[in-house]
Order: structure tokens, then C-alpha cells, then sequence
């Protein structure tokens, strides 16, 4: 009796050991003919980073904070002595953009390593002025205008704008696609809402501004060429506009540019 229930014992276990076999692997199918046999990989590996069914996910949105000046300088339509009014102090020339809105479409059917990026942000651009002038505006152009105060006064052009990017992206998958190198580029159409001089001083002690808002003769809407560069948290840009900033004839040719790194990715 004992070899009997060994033997059946023996049996249940071979049994249960390869209907566990065949449940989890399907190895094969039989061939046609003298067709080999078929590898069947469904069902292989059920968990994991799928690679090909992951969403492309473009990298705009997000806090990035920046320096900007002006290249390409032109001020042939002033004298000689009032050259460089619009002179900046790069490392105090700041930049902030507040991306909060971003829409990524994938350019691939059966891929996702190259895609369209877009969406809305915001952009605070500051220009703190190396001399101690400003501007103000008259029908004709933007004319330079001493603010003589103390010797800690300062001086800054501001202006606002809504943002919108085009961006074509692509990436590169590293270390078995958990993370990507991107690269962008594109363009970044942009509204201005807002612009204004503000003059800070002291006097009698006390700390004073003089704000002065206007449009100062410069485009309402602005284009920029953007390139984008990243992996994982280190996540920069570089911007150049394609325009000067004020309208022809009114001001100085100045053109815009910005370098920036990103300090919170979303």
C-alpha cells in the first residue's frame, strides 16, 4: 500500500510540475511542413519597462531660470557719445519661465524617440542696465535719459509675455530606456503683455523706485530659436531672437538671446 500511494503521490507532482511548465513558457508551435518551429514570446515576460508601448513625453514644462542680454548691437541711429545706453549687467540679467502647460504628440507609429512638443508658459525677462540711464518714449524713438540719484541707484528694463513653443524632440534611450537624453528644437512664439522701466534710489535715506510703464516701441509679438538639452535632472536651453526688439527705426537693433537650466522639471 505504501509503494501504491508513492506511486501515485510521484505521479500528481510530475503532473502538476509540467502543467506549471507549459502555463508560464508557450516555447513553440509546430512547424509546416519542414518549416522550423515557431518561438511564441507572448506570455514570456509579463512585467517590466515596455519599451514600445510607452507615451512620448516631451521635456518644456517646468521652472527654468536664466541670464539674458542683447547681441548683434547696432546703434547707428544715435551720437557717438549716447552708444550703449542698453549696455546690461549679464550676471544680474535675469530670466524666469514658468512653462505650466505642455502637450506632447509622437511623430512615430511604432516608436516613441521623436515627437512634437508644445503647450503655454510664462516668461518674466529683466534687463538690469550697466549705466545709470533709462528710457522714455517719444513718438519718434526711445531716447536715453540720465537718472542721476546716488551711487547705489539701479536701473532695469521688465517686460512680461505669454509663451507658446514648437518643438521637435528627440531622445535617446540609455541604461535599457529608463532614461533618455533629449535634444529640441524650435520655435517660441511670444505675446508681450507688459513692459516698464523701473529706477530704484535713496533719498533722505529712504529707499525710493520710479516705475515708468509702456510699450517703448517694441514688438508686440516676438519669435525665438530655442534648443533644448537634457538627461534626467540636468535639463538646460538656449534661446536667440529672430527679431530685434524694437520696431525699425525706433531704437537701437538689439537682439535678444537667454541661456537658462531648469530648477524644477514637471
Amino acid at each position: 500500500m505504501k509503494q501504491f500511494f508513492a506511486i501515485v503521490l510521484s505521479s500528481l507532482l510530475s503532473l502538476g510540475a509540467s502543467a506549471q511548465l507549459n502555463d508560464s513558457i508557450p516555447v513553440s508551435q509546430p512547424g509546416w511542413g519542414n518549416q522550423p518551429n515557431i518561438i511564441q514570446f507572448e506570455g514570456v515576460v509579463t512585467d517590466g519597462f515596455n519599451y514600445w508601448e510607452d507615451k512620448f513625453t516631451g521635456h518644456w514644462s517646468g521652472i527654468y531660470l536664466g541670464l539674458n542680454g542683447f547681441m548683434d548691437k547696432d546703434y547707428s541711429l544715435y551720437p557717438e557719445d549716447e552708444a550703449g545706453f542698453l549696455d546690461v549687467n549679464f550676471l544680474r540679467s535675469t530670466v524666469l519661465n514658468l512653462n505650466l502647460i505642455q502637450i506632447s504628440q509622437s511623430l512615430q507609429h511604432t516608436r516613441n524617440t521623436i515627437g512634437l512638443v508644445t503647450g503655454v508658459g510664462m516668461e518674466f525677462q529683466t534687463y538690469f542696465l550697466d549705466k545709470k540711464t533709462s528710457i522714455e518714449q517719444t513718438p519718434d524713438r526711445i531716447e536715453p535719459i540720465e537718472r542721476l540719484y546716488d551711487s547705489k541707484q539701479k536701473s532695469k528694463l521688465s517686460s512680461f509675455y505669454l509663451t507658446v513653443p514648437l518643438l521637435v524632440e528627440f531622445q535617446i534611450p540609455v541604461k535599457h530606456y529608463g532614461n533618455r537624453i533629449h535634444l529640441s528644437a524650435g520655435v517660441v512664439a511670444s505675446k508681450r503683455l507688459s513692459t516698464h522701466t523701473k529706477v530704484k534710489y535713496r533719498e533722505n535715506g529712504k529707499k525710493e523706485k520710479l516705475k515708468t510703464p509702456d510699450d517703448f516701441h517694441m514688438h508686440d509679438f516676438r519669435f525665438s530659436g530655442q534648443v533644448r538639452l537634457g538627461y534626467r535632472w540636468i535639463n538646460l536651453y538656449a534661446s536667440y531672437d529672430l527679431q530685434p526688439l524694437f520696431k525699425e527705426g525706433k531704437g537701437p537693433e538689439l537682439y535678444p538671446f537667454s541661456v537658462g537650466v531648469a530648477l524644477l522639471s514637471f
